[in-house]
């Protein structure tokens, strides 16, 4: 029998205890879970870990054949030069569509001007004849094209927008105009009416969108960014919001999080914050993902999800 540890906070595991129990029972994998202390750390297995939980130091856990991420973005613990085994990020159905629905959630609200609608229940009947463009005349950019940027800019697709994506290596996406390198980069965001980053924390990523980049954008362009706080040159971002170069911003993620009540982006008429809740992992699919993970480590077979540790993702 395998020993798995659960090393998230203790307050998750009633969420995890039912739906993880079963995921692992179902794959026929013989499996007790257990929690820190519970066991000797050299007799565990498999680590089902999360930056949030008290396992960060894994020099003890000598035997264990893999670290098995619960969050999508590992770059907490990609750089740990204690942590010697493989490491899995978490890819999961729940995950995605939490993502899919958050981003097409937010273009949707931008492209057709809900913001404005809302701010205007005064009792006045305004009507103009003006309307929003449909979609196909909406350029919506997509930064990041892996499996959540990927999932997002198809869904956008089918809602009929003209999308572009921009990723660091070249991708082919069906209905997706895809771009890459740095004159990539400047040709996406000089289209981008509507700007959305799923891109992961990296060296290469951080701080890219600053002054330079965000003035090639089109003037009032509205930005979404669920993926990391570290892409996004705070003060650069506010100074473009105070002269209107960005119309809007709505943001999931931050350098610092829960975000300081004395921030900027609070008090900010222009900036949306929402509270890191785009792309939450679900237990009951989340669970699935590891137990399939320990039924291929198990069999022989090659991980899902496994991080390249060169490139940080």
């Amino acid at each position: 029998m395998i020993r798995v540890l659960f090393a998230d906070k203790s307050s998750n595991w009633p969420r995890y205890e039912g739906p993880l129990t079963e995921a692992i029972a179902a794959t026929g994998v013989a499996a007790e879970i257990v929690q820190p202390g519970e066991a000797d750390p050299s007799s565990v297995d498999y680590i089902v870990y999360s930056p949030q939980g008290p396992v960060q130091d894994f020099t003890a856990y000598t035997k264990a054949k893999a670290v098995l991420n619960l969050w999508a973005g590992v770059e907490r613990v990609v750089g740990n030069t204690t942590l010697t085994q493989p490491l899995c990020r978490m890819v999961d159905a729940g995950l995605e569509r939490g993502m899919v629905e958050y981003v097409t959630g937010h273009v949707l609200r931008y492209h057709l001007g809900i913001d404005a609608t809302l701010a205007q229940q005064d009792g006045v009947w305004r009507h103009d004849g003006g309307v929003p463009p449909l979609a196909r005349n909406r350029s919506v950019v997509m930064l990041g094209l892996g499996a959540l940027g990927k999932a997002c800019a198809e869904a956008l697709v089918e809602l009929g927008f003209t999308v572009t994506g921009w990723s660091r290596t070249p991708k082919d996406i069906a209905g997706i105009t895809c771009l890459s390198g740095e004159d990539g980069l400047r040709a996406a965001l000089s289209r981008a009416e509507i700007l959305v980053s799923i891109l992961p924390d990296t060296p290469e990523t951080t701080d890219l969108l600053n002054a330079e980049t965000l003035a090639l954008l089109p003037e009032g362009a509205r930005i979404i960014n669920p993926g990391r706080g570290t892409l996004i040159d705070d003060d650069a971002l506010l100074a473009a919001l105070d002269r209107g170069q960005v119309g809007h911003a709505t943001l999931d993620v931050f350098r610092t999080e829960p975000l300081p009540p004395e921030h900027p982006y609070w008090a900010h008429p222009n900036v949306t914050v929402t509270p890191h809740i785009a792309a939450e992992s679900r237990a009951e699919t989340a669970s699935e993902v590891i137990a399939e993970n320990i039924r291929r480590s198990e069999a022989g077979e090659p991980f899902l999800y496994l991080v390249d540790r060169s490139r940080g993702y």
